[in-house]
């Protein structure tokens, strides 16, 4: 009966459109997210001065955070399926924003580095649970283009947190009071996102019958298989590959990618910024192209070959990039190449549509947490990796061979995976 009111009510009624209001404020909330994780990066080398802080010291502070963030993934995306993803993100954004506010108040080297292990355990359950919300709040059809627009958060906050903070300790003459506007900033937007969150959109009081019957629509293209979805083992494994060579080129171009461009081409500080900024936001581009594109393409081809369309073309654009890298001369040149390169490859965002493709319904978060688990603790020894490759070759030749070897990574774990919906799946290995 119920299903029947609410297809005779949407019949006649214009659906609301809550769901994208709340997917578009989990994309401010993401990038707000990652403006709080840059913020040390670009206030450290005053910082740096004030404690009297030595490199070895700095390099500590700047990984406590990716410790416990690599470290919470997991327990964050099973957290948010054992108490809904309002609850989770509600107390995660309140903790990472106070921790924040903390960090304005640090005396020392250790007492910053306490609120980055902070900032990284309360941060973490943010991409499994809007995993999560995303797949109750848009129907399979509009997944991709939710999911991906949230993860476009990430590039784009890096690319507006340099200018932002940079801007606020010039203005204020204080990283302190620089870091506490960000911190507040979390804390006030954070608390109306929560409150305009729901677990589910039958929760909440703006959607009307029309809407929820669009959501709730199932179409033969993207068909869901609610209580069939078993993501096989070879289909997790290439996931996690992929994610990996993935990851180890993001995390390569956040951490070295400014040091590339002073050292290698040549860029004064200000231009360095600039030159970042067009870098980064080509991938939030590319992210949310991404997945209008495979919205789009899913409803004119079978998921699995629109996927492998998609994923192929990011892998084989990114290497083609990364290949052509050294053989480019002119700097603006070089950051034209890098800005495309980025696009095409934050087409990896898509991964984010994955958990909610293919795992049970009551394990997407920890699918989640468990993919971003293996992407992040692989992007903490890129740092570290490239930083001896420039140490032992004395340029950075080498790091974009290992670069090119990540994308190749990237390609083939991405092309492993199975996209298929799970009865034709399962009808192929029957086969």
């Amino acid at each position: 009966m119920a299903t029947t009111f609410t297809s005779t009510a949407s019949a006649g009624a214009k659906p609301s459109n809550i769901r994208w209001r709340v997917v578009a404020l989990m994309f401010v909330l993401y990038t707000i997210n990652c403006i709080d994780r840059i913020a040390l990066s670009v206030g450290l080398p005053v910082i740096g001065k004030e404690f009297e802080l030595s490199p070895a010291m700095q390099g500590l502070i700047l990984s406590a955070f990716f410790w416990t963030y690599c470290g919470f993934q997991i327990p964050g995306g099973w957290a948010a399926d054992r108490w809904g993803g309002r609850r989770v993100l509600g107390w995660s954004t309140a903790l990472w924003g106070s921790f924040q506010c903390l960090a304005a108040a640090a005396v020392g080297g250790i007492s910053m580095m306490l609120t980055r292990i902070g900032l990284g355990v309360f941060e973490a359950p943010y991409m499994p649970t809007a995993s999560k919300l995303v797949a109750a709040w848009l129907p399979p059809t509009e997944r991709s283009r939710g999911i991906t627009l949230i993860d476009s958060g990430a590039p784009l906050g890096s690319a507006f947190g340099g200018l932002i903070i940079s801007s606020l300790i010039v203005f204020f003459d204080s990283w302190r009071l620089a870091f506490l506007c960000v911190g507040v900033l979390t804390l006030l937007f954070g608390a109306y996102v929560i409150w305009q969150l729901r677990n589910r959109p039958d929760e909440h009081p703006e959607v009307n019958p029309a809407e929820l019957a669009v959501i709730a629509a199932k179409s033969e293209a993207v068909a869901d298989d609610d209580g069939k979805r078993r993501m096989s083992g070879r289909t997790f494994a290439a996931m996690i590959v992929g994610r990996i060579g993935w990851t180890m080129i993001f995390f390569g171009l956040v951490t070295w990618g400014p040091n590339y461009l002073s050292s290698a081409r040549g860029f004064d500080l200000k231009a360095m910024g600039y030159a970042t900024f067009v870098i980064f936001a080509a991938g939030a581009v590319g992210a949310v192209f991404a997945g209008t594109l495979a919205d789009w393409l899913q409803k004119h081809l079978p998921r699995d070959l629109a996927f492998k369309v998609l994923f192929g073309l990011s892998g084989l654009v990114a290497l083609g990039g990364l290949l052509a890298l050294p053989y480019v001369s002119d700097a603006v040149t070089a950051v034209a190449l890098l800005a495309v390169t980025v696009l095409f490859h934050f087409f990896g965002s898509l991964y984010w549509t994955i958990p909610a493709m293919l795992a049970p319904r009551e394990r997407i978060g920890l699918v989640g947490g468990v993919m971003n688990f293996a992407g992040t603790s692989s992007g903490i020894a890129a740092p570290i990796l490239i930083g001896f490759l420039v140490q032992w070759t004395g340029g950075f030749d080498a790091v974009i061979t290992y670069f090119t070897g990540c994308a190749v990574v990237y390609l083939i774990g991405s092309l492993l995976i199975d996209f298929r919906p799970a009865q034709a799946a399962a009808g192929r290995a029957a086969a």
